[in-house]
């Protein structure tokens, strides 16, 4: 990797991902929140049966991108791809990875506890059974909110007293399945504490009530759920 340049206000960066919301909702959230100035490249897929990608494919190895994949960041020299790094990437430039230990690795251990609630809502959302798993999925859910719920505990943010990078994630993914399942935050008071508080950011009142926010479609058009624009 070059060196990497610093996000500030002259510096324009590029985010490329599907036109969904997918796994560039948190990114984009983070973007708006810390200023920073951006484009995004939607790419398209062609109608069905056969949703031709050619629009992402006849770039992706054009980019000079390490591992050519959805989303990309480009910022100036630096170009990454995985959702994660990105993020980090962008909070490390605001000081939103935590600062002490605890904070980082309760940052560390969320991130991937999220991911793994992300992939395993999308492989329901996927899978030509949807409506035979869909049970099991409802059954299992509370269970997992409920564990959030400990982990964040009477904090303001998951992390500790001050916002990071986690808190992104967790909103995105929570407001999905709060999405799917309207009645799910009902219980878990702190977490709907936590969803409001994240919601009255400033920046990110303002993204959310704006055109440019891409709430859905949430997946691509082969979803069982998720993939209407609404």
């Amino acid at each position: 990797m070059s060196a990497q340049p610093e996000l500030g206000a002259a510096m324009e960066v590029t985010l490329g991902y599907w036109d969904i919301r997918g796994l560039a909702h948190a990114i984009r959230l983070l973007l708006e929140y810390t200023g920073t100035p951006y484009r995004e490249r939607h790419y398209s897929t062609g109608p069905a049966p056969d949703y031709d990608k050619s629009d992402w494919t006849d770039e992706k190895e054009k980019l000079g991108l390490d591992f050519p994949n959805l989303p990309y960041l480009l910022a100036g020299t630096t170009k990454l791809t995985q959702s994660n790094a990105i993020l980090r990437y962008i909070a490390r430039k605001h000081n939103l990875c935590g600062e002490t230990e605890e904070e980082m690795l309760r940052a560390d251990l969320l991130e991937n506890q999220l991911m793994e609630m992300r992939l395993g809502f999308a492989r329901l959302c996927y899978n030509p059974d949807f409506e035979l798993l869909k049970p099991a999925y409802l059954e299992q859910l509370p269970a997992k909110l409920q564990e959030l719920s400990r982990f964040l505990g009477a904090r303001p943010w998951f992390a500790g007293d001050k916002l990071t990078y986690v808190d992104f994630l967790a909103y995105d993914v929570l407001e999905q399945q709060r999405m799917f399942a309207p009645t799910c935050l009902e219980g878990p008071g702190n977490l709907r504490a936590f969803m409001r508080r994240f919601e009255a950011l400033e920046k990110v009142a303002a993204y959310l009530r704006s055109g440019r926010c891409l709430k859905t479609p949430v997946f691509w058009r082969t979803a069982r759920w998720g993939s209407a624009k609404e």
